[in-house]
């Protein structure tokens, strides 16, 4: 079973910045893609970063230049560094990804629990 875990959320002002770390951890031989979505009250989930294998990055319109989606050197981890945070910003941060299980093509699809991040202004 494969587990993804958020860290790093929280409550800041406009301006400042917060880095999200996403760690997974499980029977993974690799990812097809990995990312961040975020969903604030009365929204629907939205994406905002997103990496595939081949080192594609996608991001919302919304933080694009703001925001920077990066794998860590451990390959089961990934962060979104967020900086000029605005108020609409807040909301539910979650990381998902799609893993590979094994050379077969078995692959996992899932969400993490979530972080918190508020930004006041």
């Amino acid at each position: 079973q494969v587990q993804l875990e958020e860290s790093g959320g929280g409550l800041v002002q406009a301006g400042a910045s917060l880095e999200l770390s996403c760690v997974a951890s499980g029977s993974i031989v690799g990812f097809n893609d990995m990312g961040w979505y975020r969903q604030a009250p009365g929204k629907q989930r939205e994406l905002v970063a997103q990496i595939t294998s081949g080192g594609s990055t996608t991001y919302a319109d919304s933080v694009k230049g703001r925001f920077t989606l990066s794998r860590g050197n451990a390959v089961n981890s990934w962060y979104l560094q967020m900086n000029s945070l605005k108020p609409e910003d807040t909301a539910l941060y979650y990381c998902n990804a799609e893993a590979r299980l094994d050379l077969y093509g078995s692959t996992w699809h899932g969400w993490g629990q979530g972080t918190q991040v508020t930004v006041s202004s």
